[in-house]
């Protein structure tokens, strides 16, 4: 059976992004816990994390010309299948090297699969329904991100078990486009500009200078991200924590997202996300600061990962709705690239700094450097807010 409506398009896309998020947050936590436990260096660990986002870096910059030529599904079949094959090579493939060429590897297929989802939904959905739609589609990716931990789990009845569960999940999920008619046509909108690296440059210029301050959010939630997601188990298991009780704090910061995402993607509707991401940042900067002061209390990390959690647990979505608000819809895909290529920064400098900070002050400083980059983000939303008063169109 096949299927035509909207509806259908968005709960399979979402099906697809959420075992994505699975993949991801199974992926991070399971390497750190291997990592640690082989007495490798949490510095060079946040080095190896960021491979993973350095193919999403890559990719974003080449990812525009073939969504325009080939259309959506055909790179969500080339993402789909490279990050299941990647995953089950990971076992087979044992060593720093090749682990962190795989990890390149499934950051471009996975940015791939991401985009052409992402595009595909924000370039389709009316502008008063962006923010519901783009809610429930991050809460997709958080729920299975939020599963992809307890997955990691699994490590102690072998290193191949979380890999190869992963890989056939994956597998299973991206052939779901298949169902959707007229998918093999649907592309980007065009502006009848040729696609060139050029173009593309042109219009992540024309992005920035209308909407750099929207591009700060997803920036600073792949800083947490993927920080909390590769260095947080090394700096808990530093401080005593068993990797089980690692595997119950993690997901609260996502299980915070999924409960609160549809509210807050509507409250944005309504008043506004710009103001309310000011809001929220200044929370989060609150909770981070607040785990720094109870790094060493398993309940109340879990009660202030669930509670910040739901303040930044948005920061994407919300971020991505804040640009469409601010540039030219013919400058959505560019947007939805530049994202992710804004996203994929944060993400690698996260776990850099994240694991630098770590060894530097011997497992004794961890999140109040959020504190600080929150604080700086919202300071940054502030100015731009104040600018956007004074402008009156395209």
């Amino acid at each position: 059976m096949r299927f035509t409506s909207f509806r259908a398009r968005f709960i399979v896309l979402s099906i697809i992004v959420c075992i994505s998020g699975f993949s991801q947050g199974m992926l991070l936590p399971l390497i750190s816990f291997i990592f640690e436990s082989r007495g490798i260096s949490a510095t060079l660990s946040g080095f190896h994390t960021a491979g993973l986002y350095l193919g999403v870096f890559i990719s974003s910059f080449l990812i525009e010309a073939p969504m325009r030529k080939y259309g959506y599904q055909k790179l969500i079949i080339f993402g789909g299948l490279f990050v299941g094959v990647s995953l089950f090579l990971f076992p087979i493939l044992d060593s720093i090297m090749f682990w962190f060429i795989l990890r390149v590897i499934i950051g471009i297929a996975d940015n791939v699969l991401h985009m052409s989802t992402q595009t595909w939904l924000t370039s389709t959905t009316p502008q008063h329904k962006i923010g519901k739609v783009i809610a429930v589609y991050g809460l997709f990716f958080s729920l299975g991100f939020m599963i992809g931990p307890k997955v990691a789990d699994l490590v102690v009845y072998g290193t191949h078990v979380p890999f190869v569960l992963s890989s056939v999940i994956t597998m299973l999920a991206w052939p779901l486009i298949f169902t959707l008619k007229g998918a093999s046509e649907a592309k980007p909108d065009s502006d009848n500009v040729p696609i060139t690296l050029l173009s593309t440059l042109t219009n992540f210029k024309t992005v920035i200078v209308y909407g750099w301050a929207a591009l700060m959010f997803p920036m600073l939630y792949g800083f947490y991200e993927s920080s909390l997601n590769s260095n947080f188990p090394v700096f808990a298991m530093r401080n005593g924590f068993e990797i089980s009780q690692v595997t119950w704090i993690l997901p609260m910061f996502n299980l915070g997202a999924i409960l609160f995402q549809l509210p807050i993607g509507a409250l944005g509707d309504r008043m506004g996300r710009g103001k309310l991401l000011t809001w929220l940042v200044a929370i989060g900067s609150i909770g981070f600061l607040l785990m720094e002061l109870n790094k060493e209390s398993f309940f109340m990390l879990t009660a202030l990962f669930l509670m910040t959690g739901v303040a930044c647990g948005s920061m994407y979505s919300l971020g991505l709705g804040y640009l469409t608000d601010v540039i030219p819809r013919t400058h959505i895909a560019a947007g939805n690239l530049l994202i992710s290529i804004i996203f994929s920064i944060g993400s690698i400098l996260g776990p850099v700094f994240g694991g630098s900070l770590i060894s530097l002050s011997n497992g004794t400083l961890y999140f109040s450097f959020f504190t600080v980059v929150m604080v700086l983000v919202l300071i940054g939303n502030l100015i731009f807010r104040y600018q956007l008063k004074n402008r009156t169109n395209f």
